[in-house]
């Protein structure tokens, strides 16, 4: 891999993990719980992004399928706050 490949990962790396501290952020201060749930969603995307590109890093598949799984919970739970915040209920 080119030095400058590698390099640009990292970089990217390290803004991923400063938008992710924001999200936190947003996370634990917001004033509605709408802002809470959006900065839930922002950290998963965020978190499975970073999975992305450890598994381009890395060269390895597993970090890909682990990023897939972080897809696949964070749109389910999405789903289930969203409905939650909406009737107050979860299960009918």
């Amino acid at each position: 891999m080119s030095p400058y490949f590698v390099w640009a990962l990292s970089l990217a790396l390290f803004l991923l993990v400063t938008a992710m501290l924001c999200a936190l952020y947003r996370l634990l201060k917001g004033p509605a719980a709408q802002d809470r749930v959006l900065a839930l969603d922002c950290m998963y995307t965020i978190g499975m992004l970073a999975m992305l590109v450890l598994g381009i890093m890395y060269s390895s598949t597993d970090y890909f399928e682990a990023a897939l799984l972080i897809a696949l919970f964070g749109c389910i739970s999405s789903t289930a706050m969203a409905k939650f915040l909406l009737r107050g209920e979860v299960i009918e």
